[in-house]
């Protein structure tokens, strides 16, 4: 932890100590800071749930947390891939801003290290007294890195470091803090100890064992990320109600056996609706844990995605139409990539229904900053809080100028919206391929109508808040010259 970074942590830290409150004092502050459970499922589309149009499965758990809070229509991932999506999570700034904003590798296990010097949403929970954990795929920062969930604020961590291994269902070890940890009924082609499962034990047992103490559990689960597997006696109940199926050939065995490969799946339907089937279950069992301990009223639940869906592993989104109404898929700036279904729900606090609120996943630090009393940014960020919108206070809602994302891949991407327009600009670095497209979300929702050539006005606006909506980052270059060419 660099020397500015801990003072501000410390400074803050003894503050809250030094507050010396009685016994009555402190159960109003854990009433007034309620516990924070972040869910974020691992490419799931934003049709993925039957509240939100799945026909072919239910997500009962999902839908009652939807039913029961507030769902946010018009919410984005934070970007179109794993990493850089929870950089913009834990840090409230855009993929134009944030350090990680690509899924860097970095041999032999893990991604590219936040830095130390960011002041993560995790460090923040802990400057209020909170305890801290994380539950599942982390991939920010290879083990024993100033990225490792060990270094950057969390108390316990469980699960996959590397984004790579946590494509396998069925690995040869998890991290518990920073302890490898074998699986044993996984050892050579076995496919006995099922890795989500014991995430899901350890984050159960971590609000059992902060239940008197305010605490911030993030749960990014890999379902239903590829590869495509479940437990069977979850796939059975699903095999032969979607016809015929084409079986997947995967990888079996070799160098990216359980190191990144995908399996083979016999029934590659089946098992996707069986993977999301654990998801809700698992979303289920926590909200139940939460009330039976008797503090599920002081306890915001956050579920969302970290982009859209795959077309990895044998899934067929298009099947199960996972990105419902929306254009394009996982990788993509058209909706279907970054739109993702989001709900908040605190009984008492967050009013139910629905908001079609134009809102990111940067807007989620600002957010916790609010909902906790607190008045400064401990750095500069993209985000507007969303707390009036969640409590009924809508009118004092502040809105967006604009959302702006990047991506590296694919000859770069970018998109950036305002009001009801959005800009996607493909092939960036490839001026002789480069693709501008215009649409009106409100009237097009799926993309499909180009109004790049009826509004050139617009198409300039928009290119120009792309091009002073980014710095260049230290790792993820995208080239600054890149909006010189192009219509």
């Amino acid at each position: 932890m660099n020397v500015l970074k801990q003072i501000t942590y410390l400074s803050v830290l003894t503050l809250v100590i030094s507050c010396n409150q009685s016994k009555d004092t402190q159960s109003a502050t854990r009433r007034s800071n309620p516990n924070v459970v972040f869910i974020l499922a691992d490419d799931l589309g934003y049709g993925d749930l039957s509240f939100t149009g799945q026909k072919k499965f239910k997500t009962p758990n999902i839908d009652r947390l939807a039913q029961e809070g507030l769902f946010l229509s018009q919410m984005y991932s934070g970007s179109t891939v794993c990493a850089p999506s929870r950089s913009v999570l834990i840090s409230g700034q855009h993929t134009g801003h944030t350090y990680v904003r690509g899924n860097k590798e970095v041999k032999p296990e893990g991604q590219h290290p936040i830095p130390d010097s960011l002041f993560t949403l995790f460090e923040f929970f802990k400057s209020q007294g909170y305890a801290t954990g994380a539950f599942g795929k982390w991939g920010l920062g290879y083990p024993g890195s100033e990225g490792d969930p060990m270094n950057q604020g969390v108390d316990r961590f469980y699960g996959f470091n590397c984004q790579r291994i946590g494509h396998n269902y069925y690995p040869y070890y998890l991290w518990d803090n920073d302890k490898k940890v074998d699986l044993p009924g996984n050892k050579g082609s076995n496919e006995n100890d099922y890795a989500p499962g014991f995430i899901q034990q350890a984050s159960i047992e971590f609000i059992k064992e902060n239940k008197d103490q305010p605490f911030f559990m993030f749960r990014p689960t890999i379902i239903p990320h590829a590869e495509l597997r479940a437990p069977k006696d979850y796939i059975d109940k699903y095999i032969g109600k979607f016809g015929e199926e084409t079986p997947y050939e995967g990888v079996d065995s070799g160098e990216r056996y359980k190191n990144g490969g995908y399996g083979s799946q016999e029934y590659p339907h089946a098992a996707f609706a069986a993977m999301v089937e654990v998801l809700d279950d698992y979303v289920g069992e926590i909200v139940r844990v939460l009330d039976s301990l008797g503090i599920r009223d002081n306890t915001l639940i956050i579920f969302s995605s970290d982009n859209g869906p795959h077309m990895e592993g044998g899934a067929d989104p298009d099947f199960f139409n996972s990105n419902g109404q929306y254009r394009g898929y996982k990788r993509d700036l058209y909706e279907g990539g970054i739109r993702v279904p989001t709900i908040f729900n605190w009984p008492g606090t967050v009013q139910p229904g629905s908001t079609d609120l134009t809102s990111a996943f940067w807007d989620i630090y600002p957010t916790i900053l609010e909902l906790t009393g607190q008045q400064n940014k401990p750095h500069p960020m993209d985000g507007i809080s969303l707390v009036p919108i969640l409590t009924g206070n809508e009118e004092n809602q502040k809105v967006h100028d604009y959302l702006y994302w990047e991506f590296h891949e694919r000859g770069g991407r970018i998109a950036v919206r305002k009001g009801d327009f959005k800009l996607v600009h493909y092939n960036v670095l490839k001026p002789d391929e480069e693709k501008i497209q215009l649409f009106n979300i409100a009237q097009d929702p799926g993309e499909k109508n180009d109004l790049s050539e009826d509004h050139p006005e617009i198409v300039m606006e928009l290119t120009e808040i792309a091009k002073n909506s980014r710095t260049e980052s230290e790792v993820f270059r995208f080239r600054s010259e890149m909006f010189q060419g192009g219509k």
